[in-house]
């Protein structure tokens, strides 16, 4: 299809338009320092998503929900496109009303930024890429003399609302905050006729019918199979918002859709996959049948179906249910199952006072316990975690960051003498972020408030990603060609960081000790009575 113009153009960034070479968790290289690492690095390891005739050919999942939400609701094909970043020029003209840009991280304040770029004193690449987008669209605007507005919606549009003063510079007319798949039709009728405020408030959220099916490719084959999450944690936005499941016919057609296009994936996301159609609001045990049967549909159209995020209490609850998935998608030591997964802390008091939902089934006293013995279940039928954690929680304290850089060594030794080569997890520290219910605390700026206990946890989960790099890398990856001269890179730059990190500690005061395992932990699952049990339904 070629179009000269559009009434709507909705697009992205360029850390957002590129696959990354499909290496897992690479999406995130677009948190590191601009200056810091050199731009023939970005470059070599961006793979920007290929054009057609300027429109994106796979596009950021909201993007590709803002779409079909405009067509449902009275946009005409003709009037609305999704242009790739590097093309957005193509489409503007007089007869352009708004150009829409979905963000997730555009002034770089989101937690694996705000880590990278000790605590926002450095730009990143998200925020680069944002302002360079923005200034080439106002230079279209200010020298054609139009009148499009200039709206910017997506998960990290707060971060606009956040630094006013930015917003400004930037001439940004309009952020959207929230979901608007159930009212997007008017919202954009009521920018175009300048009845809406600048800021946006969208109260509450459209019910799972009102959230229309994709009509274009996604990115990466990402389909959407429940919104909003139920645990409830305090610092989380989306675990905040009521939860709604997609129903499987919705799904499979999102996945058709994908796999038609050549996309051989299905990523199937939610803030916790084993929540899909969860019955026990109370005690959150998964219902296993429902959350099987949806690997099963997306397996019908290919072999590769991943989770995004999941809940570690979810897959120790029912042992039997990680099982079956591994067989459905056929995982082994060659084919993993990729899922990240919300460590936090290893201290019970905090996970009590914030996350009071997050380790249920199980209680917060045995939070230590449900992370190694979950990470076993996962890891021994082949299903690779990507533990964050997060530093500068409100109300910790140095005694909790040793116990959680402890149960990283806990759970390094414990995994490796039970699995040996099966044994494979990360941890990666976040900076903590005021969000969700929390927002009247403080930012975490790590070069001002680094701990000693903080600096042990940040060196341990380094530590242990080296070992990862080493190891875990070429059996994990072994299928992606690109990885035969990034290995050494990854190799190099994983000994290169820990080496800063040591260094710069030294300059806080810090020496690195070592931390011996926390006692009585012990990986004892098989023990327990329900872990044999071979009938799903019978757990309830």
């Amino acid at each position: 299809m070629v179009i000269e113009m559009a009434r709507v153009i909705l697009t992205t960034d360029e850390t957002l338009a590129s696959t990354y070479h499909d290496i897992p968790l690479l999406d995130f290289l677009g948190c590191a320092p601009y200056k810091k690492l050199p731009a023939w690095i970005y470059s070599l390891l961006d793979s920007q998503i290929p054009d057609e005739n300027g429109l994106l050919s796979q596009a950021p999942y909201g993007l590709r929900k803002v779409e079909a939400a405009l067509l449902r609701d009275g946009f005409r094909r003709d009037e609305v496109v999704v242009a790739h970043p590097k093309a957005v020029e193509r489409f503007i003209d007089e007869k352009t009303t708004i150009v829409a840009l979905h963000e997730m991280d555009p002034l770089g304040l989101g937690p694996v930024s705000m880590m990278f770029t000790n605590g926002g004193q450095w730009r990143n690449y998200t925020s680069v890429k944002f302002r360079e987008l923005v200034e080439r669209i106002n230079r279209v605007r200010e020298s054609k003399g139009l009148k499009f507005k200039l709206v910017v919606g997506g998960p990290g549009a707060w971060q606009l609302e956040f630094r006013q003063p930015a917003r400004e510079k930037l001439r940004i007319d309009h952020i959207i905050m929230g979901e608007v798949d159930h009212i997007a039709g008017k919202l954009f009728r009521d920018i175009e006729s300048g009845a809406a405020d600048e800021t946006i408030f969208v109260r509450g959220w459209p019910k799972a019918e009102e959230i229309p099916t994709i009509v274009a490719p996604s990115y990466k084959g990402l389909v959407e199979v429940m919104r909003g999450c139920g645990r409830g944690c305090r610092f989380c936005e989306p675990n905040l918002r009521v939860a709604r499941y997609i129903p499987l016919g919705k799904i499979e057609d999102e996945i058709r859709l994908n796999v038609s296009a050549g996309i051989d994936h299905a990523w199937l996301h939610s803030e916790d996959i084993f929540l899909y159609k969860v019955e026990d609001r109370r005690n959150f045990y998964p219902n296993a049948e429902a959350v099987v049967e949806l690997f099963e549909v997306a397996r019908r159209y290919t072999k590769n179906v991943n989770p995004t995020h999941g809940a570690v209490a979810g897959a120790l609850a029912v042992p039997g249910m990680i099982e079956r998935i591994s067989e459905i998608v056929e995982a082994g030591p060659y084919h993993w199952v990729g899922i990240q997964v919300g460590f936090e802390t290893a201290s019970p008091e905090l996970i009590g006072k914030y996350m009071n939902n997050k380790m249920k089934p199980f209680s917060a006293e045995e939070w230590p316990w449900v992370l190694l013995n979950g990470t076993y279940i996962l890891n021994k039928n082949y299903w690779f975690p990507a533990y964050t954690t997060i530093l500068g929680l409100p109300g910790d304290s140095d005694d909790y960051e040793i116990m959680t850089a402890r149960l990283i060594v806990t759970m390094e030794r414990e995994l490796e003498e039970r699995l040996g080569k099966r044994a494979h997890f990360t941890v990666t520290p976040l900076s903590f972020v005021p969000m969700g219910l929390l927002k009247d605390q403080e930012f975490y700026k790590i070069d001002d408030m680094i701990t000693y206990g903080q600096f042990l946890h940040l060196y341990y989960a380094w530590k242990h990603l080296i070992r990862e790099v080493t190891k875990g890398l070429p059996a994990v990856m072994k299928n992606n060609p690109f990885l035969l001269p990034f290995y050494p890179l990854a190799h190099l730059g994983a000994r290169m960081v820990i080496r800063q990190i040591e260094k710069w500690g030294k300059k806080k005061g810090y020496e690195v000790r070592r931390l011996e395992p926390l006692e009585d932990l012990r990986i004892d699952v098989e023990e327990h009575r329900w872990y044999s049990i071979p009938n799903l339904a019978e757990i309830y």
